[in-house]
């Protein structure tokens, strides 16, 4: 079944792969994040209890929602590296791992933002936050990990297994404001049921939402491409993509 994928394995072709989807990426985020933003920070109507200071929600939502999708997306690639031993899976998770703590980073920043005007201050230990908190050190250690081992089959095989064991942090972060009395609001938006939030300010944030996926896929990408031009720098095919690039 997954026999197509088999071929990709191969660097060369991993990194042709890369550079064919790069541009759908880059053009889908560019698309939904300015027309998301616009729409959402310039023509949504002004929220009945909190005014305009909810517009943050255009970006701190994505960004922590994302911030957990990056993850997931990095504990499957380290998965799939440390079982079936794909070295290129390996390589996707250290592309990924930057790109989703940055992403934790803006939506900490975000919130604190959001919460001093709603909350009366910058930061609480709520259960929500301190497990997004939480998050961003995974993602800190995932990369000391990577960086730490010359070896990198032995710094895959390290930090893939703290990736897949901090993946018990996910559920938290998504269920905290269930299990917990916080000050927290609830999700803006639940799969499966119906969402409070009207069209207007709903659809701007759904493209956002999206947009910051395909941010994350092009960055990743991006990076992705450069950690294997780095690991195969002797290879024939590099150095003849390299003698091309520089005619």
């Amino acid at each position: 079944m997954w026999k197509w994928l088999h071929p990709y394995a191969n660097p060369e072709r991993a990194y042709q792969l890369a550079g064919t989807m790069l541009p759908w990426f880059a053009v889908l985020a560019t698309l939904l994040i300015a027309t998301g933003t616009i729409w959402g920070l310039g023509f949504a109507p002004v929220d009945y209890q909190q005014g305009d200071s909810y517009r943050i929600i255009f970006v701190h939502v994505p960004a922590a929602s994302m911030s957990m999708s990056a993850y997931m997306a990095m504990a499957v690639c380290a998965f799939i590296g440390l079982v079936w031993q794909i070295k290129m899976a390996d390589i996707a998770a250290a592309a990924i791992a930057p790109v989703g703590a940055i992403l934790t980073v803006i939506a900490l920043v975000t919130g604190a933002a959001w919460g001093k005007p709603m909350w009366g201050a910058w930061w609480v230990w709520d259960a929500r936050l301190t497990s997004e908190l939480v998050l961003l050190f995974l993602y800190l250690g995932v990369i000391a990990l990577y960086a730490s081992f010359e070896d990198k089959v032995m710094a895959a095989k390290a930090a893939g297994i703290l990736a897949i064991v901090g993946v018990i942090n996910l559920p938290i972060i998504k269920y905290s404001v269930e299990w917990w009395n916080t000050l927290h609001q609830p999700n803006a938006i639940t799969v499966g049921k119906s969402n409070a939030m009207p069209p207007e300010m709903l659809i701007p944030l759904l493209c956002n939402i999206f947009g910051f996926a395909m941010l994350i896929a092009t960055l990743s990408t991006l990076r992705f491409r450069a950690e294997v031009l780095a690991r195969n720098s002797m290879r024939p095919w590099v150095r003849a993509l390299v003698a091309k690039e520089c005619k």
